[in-house]
Formats: C-alpha cells, sequence, structure tokens
C-alpha cells in the first residue's frame, strides 16, 4: 500500500503563496524570495525552555516532555506540557507552553505586552544570555519551580544555515533588516543573524512585532543586509 508523503510544513504553504502573489501582481520577487532556501517568517509565542531537572520538579520524577507540535527547525517540538507562570505581583499567565526539547538552561521568552501585564520589566536579549535578567516561579500538575533568572523579551532573529549566510553576505552574530510589506508595513531593524549546520532559514518575530504589522500568509517579507 502507498504511503501518503508528508504535507508540507504551514511556514512552506505560506511562503508559496506570497510567491503566488507577487506573481500576481507582476511583481519580481525580491532577491531573498529567490535565494537557495523559501524565507520563513514565524511569530514566536510566549513559551519556556526548562532543564530536565525543572521538568521533573513541575510533571514528577522520570517525566519526560511529549511532543504536541515538530517546529519548522529539525528536531524541535512544542510540548503537550504547559504551565503556569506567576509574576511579580501574583499575577499569572497559564497555559505556558514548553518547546522541547530540553536544554541546559531555564528560559521563558516573553512579549512586552506580556510582561506589562504580568508586572515584569524585562531586558531584550539573545537566547540563552540570561545573566541578570529576572526570575520567576513556574508551576505544574506536581510541584514548583522558582527561576532565579531567565525571563527575557527575545531578541529578533533569523536562523540560517553556512550556505545562507554566504548567500546573504552575513556570518553569525552580524544584524540584518526584515521589510515587511501590506497595508502595516514597517522594517525591523537588528534582526540577530544565527548560523548553525542544523538550521534552516527562519526569521522570528515575538507577538507584538507581528501584531504591528499584521504578518499574514500572503504579506510580503525581505530579509536584507
Amino acid at each position: 500500500m502507498a504511503v501518503a508523503a508528508p504535507a508540507p510544513h504551514r511556514a512552506v504553504v505560506e511562503h508559496l503563496v506570497r510567491q503566488a502573489v507577487y506573481a500576481k501582481l507582476g511583481k519580481p520577487l525580491p532577491r531573498t524570495a529567490s535565494g537557495l532556501n523559501p524565507l520563513i517568517v514565524n511569530i514566536s509565542a510566549r513559551h519556556c525552555h526548562l532543564t530536565p531537572e525543572a521538568v521533573e520538579a513541575l510533571f514528577g520524577k522520570g517525566h519526560k516532555l511529549t511532543v504536541h507540535k515538530w517546529l519548522y527547525q529539525e528536531g524541535q517540538f512544542a510540548a503537550k506540557e504547559t504551565v503556569t507562570l506567576i509574576g511579580p505581583r501574583s499575577r499569572v499567565i497559564s497555559n505556558l507552553r514548553i518547546l522541547g526539547p530540553c536544554r541546559n538552561l531555564n528560559q521563558v521568552e516573553l512579549a512586552y505586552t506580556d510582561s506589562i501585564a504580568l508586572g515584569f520589566d524585562i531586558p531584550l536579549r539573545a537566547s540563552g544570555d540570561v545573566k541578570g535578567t529576572p526570575g520567576a516561579m513556574l508551576m505544574g500538575p506536581a510541584g514548583f519551580f522558582e527561576m532565579s533568572d531567565g525571563v527575557i523579551r527575545a531578541l529578533r532573529h533569523a536562523h540560517l544555515s553556512p550556505a545562507d549566510a554566504e548567500f546573504y553576505g552575513v556570518k553569525h552574530g552580524d544584524f540584518m533588516k526584515l521589510k515587511i510589506g501590506g497595508d502595516c508595513a514597517i522594517s525591523l531593524e537588528k534582526m540577530l543573524c544565527r548560523v548553525d549546520k542544523s538550521f534552516k532559514l527562519e526569521v522570528h518575530i515575538d507577538t507584538d512585532e507581528g501584531n504591528a504589522c499584521n504578518l499574514q500568509p500572503d504579506t510580503s517579507v525581505e530579509l536584507v543586509k
């Protein structure tokens, strides 16, 4: 019996929609859309990354994260497990999604509007740069876990393979610019380049940024140096 081919990732479908819109309007594709790989722009909603020790404290000894949905980057997934984040003035965000697999540090990524609602004063940081950042209390079905630091607003960034980085003429740690079209067209500066051989070309912006430009599947996007 023939096995059906897996459906393309939603982000790839959105890229194809953008290409079709350019063609319908008779506009040439931007250079970034004609590169080695499709330019994928995804909105990264609030979430957390946890160590195995934190997962066990929140969900019980020996608990392992389970896959809810695979993400665009290979091996990365949104877990079925969620936690409650407790802010400085006992304000909470429930159902905060955990992204897997587990990491070697604990980190919560929020948009500024989230932090205001919770009473946090969070810095803008690259992922993993948590020194001197606020901590928080997490609550799960099996208990609590106190983070001494790690609550940030993630710096907008682009994942690039070495071949993608060569195409755009950038290296790890450089900054680029994301031009977003549509009725709410904006240009996002200081797009951090993260280069690794395991990465697929993808830009991450947060919910505040996505709402500001009303990012849709047919919105034109261009990554420039």
